[in-house]
C-alpha cells in the first residue's frame, strides 16, 4: 500500500460579514481504500474477535477515528 495522508486540510472562504468568528483551516479523513486501485491477493487477516472488533477483515483497511481536535502520533500534519 501507499503512503497517504488520512486527513486533508482547506481553507474555506471567509466572508468579511460573517458575524461568527472564522475557521480559517477545516479538515475531512479519507478511508484507506481510496488509495488502494484494488485489493491485492492474500491480504494478511484478522481473526474473526479482531475483525468484528475492528470492523474489516483486512489491517490494510483498518482506519480508526482520530479526533482532528487532539494531538495524536498519527498526525504528522500541521
Amino acid at each position: 500500500m501507499q503512503n497517504f495522508t488520512p486527513r486533508k486540510f482547506y481553507h474555506p472562504y471567509v466572508s468579511p460579514f460573517d458575524p461568527c468568528p472564522p475557521m480559517t483551516v477545516k479538515s475531512y479523513e479519507t478511508p484507506p481504500h481510496l488509495y488502494m486501485t484494488f485489493q491485492p491477493y492474500g491480504l494478511p487477516q484478522f481473526s474473526p474477535q479482531e475483525a468484528l472488533c475492528a470492523g474489516t477483515l483486512w489491517p490494510a483497511l483498518y482506519d480508526p477515528y482520530y479526533s482532528p481536535y487532539k494531538k495524536h502520533e498519527r498526525q504528522d500534519d500541521q
